[in-house]
This record gives structure tokens, C-alpha cells and sequence, in this order.
């Protein structure tokens, strides 16, 4: 990691909520590398916004499927010896079914995308960061973690275990100045969304803010986390719903 320059790695920065927090950061002065997967067309349209908008800083796009075990060690090697001062994993995979109708391969692959990446991503960055005695580990987790919805079991497994191992990381690395926290947003207004789009007015109704959050919303948060002030915010879940998680969920009629 050279001195004076924070870079910051970014998992699936291309589109939705990971180019909004790919956006932040730039313009919070961070040089940004974010991968993507399927996104191609859209990551070099980002690349050429970012290039344009801060022509003295250093953006990379990185083609990687978190699913590909080989390939992520590959690219973590490679990562490890770059150094960053930052991880955002927002990479995720869906994987909707009720709890008992579970596709085990399915299962799988979401933990591999929404979890074991980070872990693999966690162990080839913290060491540098650890050295540098300054870090800052920020992972996108869900609500769904946090309170059980109907068809979400396996998602929402992959994020408490995302919670979990976030926080013991947070408390083995605290004393070398490296934070690790957890974000938590509720349902956010991105494409992803697209499939509730006829039971989008229903959802809302059920949000006591009344709407979805803008991607802007949670990304300003991401890039607070990476600042100097917040480095006694460690081993935190931060939700970002719109007071969903405060409220209870059965209402009077």
C-alpha cells in the first residue's frame, strides 16, 4: 500500500448499490478498484464516469466470479501484494425458497458469493492492513439477518454468517487499527428490486419511512466507515431500512 494513497477494493462495484458506493468513495478521494462479473458494458461506462470526473486518481475494474474458487485465489494473490486500506464486499447472490424446499447446490453457491468470498478476500487484505496498523472492512449484509422473512432462509444464512464472522474479525484485528463492520440495508430502490415491482406499493406501506432507500443512502454510510472519524466503529450491524428492524410486526387492525 503506497503511503498517502487510500485505495479501496470494491466487490460487485459495477452496477445498483455497488456503483453507488464506488461513486462515494471516489468522491471522498479514494482510488477504487471494483470487480464485477457479469456487468462488463457497465463497468467500463463506470471506469470512463470515474476517469473523467477525477482525472488525477486511479480507477481499475476487475472481471471475477466470487463463485470460482480458483479464480478468487488467483485474484486475492494479486490483491494481497497491490495492498488496500479498504474492502466493501456488496457482492450477492440471491437464493429465494422456503426453508424446507431448499436446493442444496443453490445453497451453496449463495454462501460461496455472499460469504466465503469475503472470508478468502478478509484473510489476503487484513495481514497488509494489520502491518499498516490502519484498515477498514466494511461488508453489505441484509435485514433479512436480522429478522426472519418467509423464502429467505438461505440468503439470510448467508448473511448471518457474514454478521457473525465480521464481528470475531472485528475484535481480532481492533488493537492494529482496522475496523470491521456490517451494514444491513433494508430494500433498496436498484434493479434487483425489479422482481417485487407489483408489490412494491404494499412493501412500502409496510416501511415505516414509506419508501425505499435511495443506493445513495447506504453508500454514504460505506464511505463515512472509511474515514478517520469513524475508527471507534468496529464490530457494529448498522441497519439502513427505513426504521423496518425497529418496528414490531404485528400491527392493531
Amino acid at each position: 500500500m503506497s503511503a498517502g494513497i487510500r485505495r479501496v477494493l470494491v466487490t460487485g462495484g459495477a452496477a445498483g448499490l455497488g456503483a453507488a458506493i464506488v461513486r462515494a468513495l471516489a468522491q471522498a478521494g479514494h482510488g477504487v478498484d471494483f470487480t464485477f462479473r457479469a456487468s462488463a458494458a457497465e463497468a467500463e461506462a463506470l471506469l470512463a464516469e470515474l476517469r473523467e470526473a477525477y482525472p488525477g486518481a486511479d480507477f481499475e475494474a476487475h472481471a471475477l466470479d466470487l463463485g470460482d474458487r480458483a479464480a478468487l485465489d488467483t485474484f486475492c494473490a494479486a490483491a494481497e501484494e497491490r495492498g488496500y486500506y479498504g474492502l466493501v464486499h456488496n457482492a450477492g447472490q440471491s437464493a429465494d425458497a422456503l426453508a424446507l424446499m431448499l436446493d442444496q447446490d443453490r445453497l451453496e453457491a449463495a454462501m460461496q458469493v455472499n460469504f466465503t468470498s469475503l472470508t478468502r478476500l478478509a484473510k489476503a487484505l487484513t495481514r497488509g492492513m494489520i502491518r499498516a496498523r490502519a484498515g477498514r472492512i466494511v461488508a453489505i449484509g441484509s435485514v433479512a439477518a436480522l429478522r426472519a422473512n418467509a423464502g429467505n432462509a438461505a440468503y439470510a444464512a448467508t448473511k448471518g454468517a457474514l454478521i457473525a464472522y465480521c464481528r470475531t474479525l472485528a475484535i481480532e484485528s481492533a488493537k492494529r487499527g482496522v475496523t470491521v463492520n456490517v451494514i444491513a440495508p433494508g430494500f433498496v430502490d436498484t434493479r434487483m428490486m425489479a422482481p417485487y415491482a407489483a408489490h412494491r406499493a404494499g412493501m412500502e406501506r409496510q416501511i415505516p419511512a414509506g419508501r425505499f432507500a435511495d443506493p445513495a443512502e447506504v453508500a454514504a454510510l460505506v464511505r463515512f466507515l472509511m474515514e478517520d472519524a469513524a475508527g471507534y466503529i468496529t464490530g457494529t450491524v448498522l441497519p439502513v431500512d427505513g426504521g423496518l428492524t425497529a418496528q414490531m410486526g404485528v400491527h392493531r387492525a
